[in-house]
């Protein structure tokens, strides 16, 4: 009987130091606090890159980190109570998509590491103090489009064009930066810019049929409220027959003819390998500079040259 109590003190010695283990590899398991601004094809990209990029580095979702994911869905007080809930949690990082949600997790907290992804200017969002040393607790990928790029592709789809529009949203500081480079390509080319700005996706339709009434051609900056809204924008544009090149490329696959652009979910990635190096203690992000991205793609909506009566063939990348 002896024999009998003593192997079951045994076992039982055995399961709880089994459970202690299993404890104990939980609680050396990674966590990250990931906040997203709004629902958009370009921004989910971004964050399934993200993902995907720590994988690579072996920062696994449920395996070898956890990641708490929550979308704002596009409201400012939605931004503030989940970045107070992340920074409570004490990640060991957090990753803000968009400008916004960047500088919601940098006012929760200026302890924890963040990195940001779909931020145009971070130095102008004053979320570091430069892009070779940030400086403080954030760094992470410019988003930043190839503006004048895309304004020079515009004008070879439209060489005649003596006027071309550009719509964005006044209250994105991120397409305020883009539309003002936008407008000095456009003067430096002979061209009229046409400029128009929305506060919600509520205006988004009236706005896109009165530029497009105006101009021979439209440019529209990487921004959130056209991005939701971006199959109206597609469909003005088919009805009136003008083209439209846009920042991100997943805006041109519904709203656009053609750009040279980001892919946003190769940025999310390589936010994500950012992302590694400062988990592994291998870097901070005040000394982990700012990157740009490492890919940018010509891209032909093949459906909208038809709406337009356009021959994709005669759309070429300028820089090549």
């Amino acid at each position: 009987m002896k024999k009998v109590l003593a192997g079951i003190g045994i076992l039982s010695l055995m399961i709880l130091g089994a459970c202690g283990q299993g404890e104990s590899a939980e609680d050396d398991m990674k966590t990250v606090g990931a906040l997203q601004f709004v629902e958009h094809e370009s921004l989910d990209d971004s964050y399934k890159g993200f993902v995907r990029g720590l994988k690579e580095e072996g920062f696994i979702d449920g395996e070898t980190v956890k990641i708490d994911y929550h979308n704002a869905q596009g409201s400012q007080d939605n931004l503030k109570s989940i970045s107070e809930k992340l920074v409570k949690s004490d990640p060991d990082l957090l990753l803000g998509v968009t400008t916004v949600a960047g500088q919601s997790l940098l006012t929760a907290t200026t302890d924890i590491p963040i990195v940001v992804t779909c931020v145009t200017d971070l130095k102008e969002a004053k979320l570091v103090n430069s892009y070779d040393k940030p400086g403080g607790n954030v760094t992470g990928t410019t988003n930043m489009s190839p503006v004048a790029k895309q304004i020079k592709l515009l004008l070879s789809i439209v060489p005649d064009a003596k006027k071309v529009g550009i719509m964005y949203n006044s209250g994105e500081i991120n397409s305020k930066i883009q539309a003002d480079l936008a407008i000095d390509a456009l003067k430096k080319a002979g061209v009229e810019p046409v400029v128009r700005t929305v506060t919600s996706t509520n205006d988004v339709q009236q706005v896109s049929q009165t530029v497009a009434d105006e101009v021979d051609g439209i440019y529209l900056p990487t921004d959130n409220t056209f991005a939701s809204a971006k199959t109206l924008v597609g469909d003005v544009m088919k009805e009136k027959k003008v083209p439209l090149v846009a920042g991100a490329i997943n805006d041109v696959k519904e709203a656009g003819i053609a750009t040279i652009g980001i892919n946003y979910e190769e940025l999310g990635a390589q936010t994500g390998r950012m992302a590694a190096k400062i988990l592994r203690g291998e870097a901070t992000p005040a000394d982990m500079p700012v990157e740009e991205s490492e890919n940018l793609e010509f891209y032909v909506n093949k459906e909208m040259c038809e709406a337009l009566g356009i021959d994709p063939a005669t759309i070429k990348n300028p820089e090549e």
